[in-house]
């Protein structure tokens, strides 16, 4: 009877998660059905201002925000999160966070809003701050900007979604850039990582204690240590033991195993490679500091060290300078 009474209990709170994803997004599908019928950019900017309502209903009710520029590493450090909360209480190993899907399993587990920042100033209007923050702890993930701009052109080249490409003017499907242009260009990749991370720490003074920045490249250097320093931010501090299993869980020969098993729940296709033969469609790909420097020229290297060191703010430590991005 047990038994049967726990598979009865997990289908049902399967199917409560699906209903409550169903609700959330059922605007933005509504907008896809009527798509057709309107013009481009209304389209974008509609679908731009509901994805920004759907987080901003998430911010009122969630315990913490993790907020990154896409391919900064959040996928692993939400990876070694859900496993440590996991361990703690008792979840599969598979369980991915997502918003409030483990809390739903155990109110211990906090309501994380893991967010790239892309949507939500089109719904509150306020492109110039971040006041739509305040009030939350933030955790702001960061890592070099060549290293999340290399990161950024693959996944554009084999992951992004047609839609996901229109919607965040990316290059659109099915042109043809080589990677120094979509790094470089004018309005390229780079320049836009630059100012996110800009405006962030423009930001800073206003957050106080409440913001906590984190680099992928200490997180890589000293995970075990790191991973403890955010969960005492999240008011969730765990023992040694349990940070120890958390970040070998999250190693990347295990998360390129799940990726190809499909094995993380929760995930989606997001946690699928793009193609199992091709190693730059995976979503875990290279986790390589400075790796960046593999592809470019000589004179593109020092274009791109030019424009960090003089337009990224240098809190940050990412001056060429001081020699930060190699390992």
């Amino acid at each position: 009877m047990r038994g049967r009474a726990a598979i009865i209990a997990r289908v049902l709170f399967k199917f409560a998660s699906m209903l409550i994803t169903l609700v959330e997004r059922l605007p933005r599908a509504l907008l896809l059905c009527m798509s057709p019928s309107l013009p481009a950019l209304r389209q974008i900017r509609y679908e731009r201002y509901l994805r920004g309502f759907e987080d901003h209903r998430r911010i009122g009710r969630a315990d913490a925000v993790v907020v990154s520029f896409g391919k900064s590493g959040r996928t692993w450090l939400r990876v070694m999160l859900s496993r440590f909360f996991g361990i703690r209480y008792g979840l599969p190993e598979k369980s991915l966070m997502g918003f409030d899907n483990l809390s739903r399993r155990h109110r211990s587990i906090p309501k994380l809003l893991f967010t790239h920042d892309n949507y939500l100033a089109d719904f509150t209007g306020e492109h110039a701050g971040k006041s739509d923050y305040v009030g939350n702890r933030v955790l702001l993930l960061v890592r070099d900007p060549a290293d999340v701009a290399v990161s950024q052109y693959f996944q554009w080249r084999h992951r992004m979604k047609p839609r996901k490409k229109r919607i965040n003017a990316y290059p659109a499907h099915g042109t043809e850039m080589e990677v120094a242009d979509f790094v470089l260009d004018e309005g390229g990749v780079l320049v836009r990582i630059v100012e996110f991370m800009n405006l962030w720490a423009s930001e800073r003074e206003r957050f106080g204690d409440a913001l906590m920045i984190v680099r992928y490249e200490d997180l890589r250097a000293e995970p075990e240590a790191w991973l403890a320093k955010v969960l005492e931010f999240l008011g969730t501090p765990g023992s040694p033991q349990e940070i120890e299993q958390a970040v070998a869980f999250a190693s990347v020969d295990n998360m390129r195993k799940m990726e190809l098993t499909r094995g993380f729940q929760g995930g989606g296709r997001r946690m699928r490679a793009g193609d199992e033969k091709n190693p730059d469609s995976y979503k875990v790909r290279r986790a390589k500091v400075g790796g960046y420097r593999d592809y470019f020229s000589a004179d593109e290297l020092s274009r791109i060290d030019r424009i960090i060191d003089q337009t990224l703010a240098p809190e940050f430590g990412y001056a060429r300078n001081a020699d930060t991005t190699t390992s």
